[in-house]
Formats: structure tokens, sequence, C-alpha cells
């Protein structure tokens, strides 16, 4: 048994010590908003928070989130970061076919939380782990920066 502290709720979950969050998160709490890409942390769509950094599901074992704090796609917008992403997300239209973009935002989130005004070098450098077959890239920087201007004026 594993005592998780997933968008602010504690749960017990009864997995096995090696089983990737992503499973645990989209089979057992049936949360499907995180996605599976690639199974090996290259693609980013299984991205999440741990302790607000982003980190790949695929390859965290369920017991090594032990006494953390995990945030999925289904409450980032609760976060200041993460509210001002997803708005900027759909001002500016960046998803296409969508399936990557769940982990698109939790990066840009943890970005934006941790770097109020990041340049396009920070930007690129905090997405780079992110992969977007559709190519929305020039649209998830715009978005990042109109997060980071909205944001701002706060």
């Amino acid at each position: 048994m594993h005592d998780l502290n997933i968008n602010g709720h504690s749960l017990s979950v009864d997995a096995p010590d090696d089983m990737p969050l992503l499973w645990v998160i989209r089979d057992i709490l049936g949360m499907t908003g995180t996605k599976f890409g690639c199974g090996i942390a290259q693609c980013g769509a299984c991205t999440v928070h741990i302790d607000g950094e982003a980190t790949r599901s695929c390859i965290t074992a369920i017991s090594d989130v032990a006494g953390t704090s995990i945030t999925t796609i289904e409450a980032i917008g609760e976060t200041p970061a993460g509210k001002a992403i997803q708005a900027a997300w759909l001002n500016l239209e960046v998803a296409q076919c969508g399936y990557c973009q769940s982990g698109q935002i939790m990066s840009a989130s943890a970005l934006l939380a941790g770097n109020p005004k990041p340049t396009d070098a920070d930007i690129d450098a905090a997405m780079s782990g992110n992969i977007c077959r559709c190519g929305t890239y020039l649209r998830i920087r715009e978005a990042i920066k109109q997060a980071a201007a909205s944001a701002g004026a706060q």
C-alpha cells in the first residue's frame, strides 16, 4: 500500500513498488489527462509535477514519490502559473491534435512558476523534452510569453 498526495488529496494505492506513477494515475486512479507517449521519458506526454518540478511519470516508480506532492493536469489550473498557461493556450489556440498538450502545459507551468519572466532561451530549455508531432512549438512559445506577461500584470 502506498500513501500518495495527488492534487491535494491523500490517497492510498495498492500497487507494486516498481509500478510507474503514470499507470497509477491513469489505470488505478482513472485520471486520464496524463498521457502515455513513449515510455522512456523522451517525449514529455506523461509530465506531472512532483513537489513543483516537471517530472516524467512513465519512468517514476510509485515507491519514489512517497511523501511528495503530485500535481496532474487535472489540477494545474488551480495554481497561478497553471491558470495563466491554460488561459494563454486557449487564447492562442495552441493545440492542434492535442495529444501532447497536457505534458506541454505541465512543463510550461513549472517553468513559469519558477521563472516568471522567461527568455526565449529559458523557454527552449524548459520545453526541449516535450515533443509535439504537429509542430506547434511557435504557438507554445508565444503562449508562455503571453502567460508570463498576464501573470506579471496581476
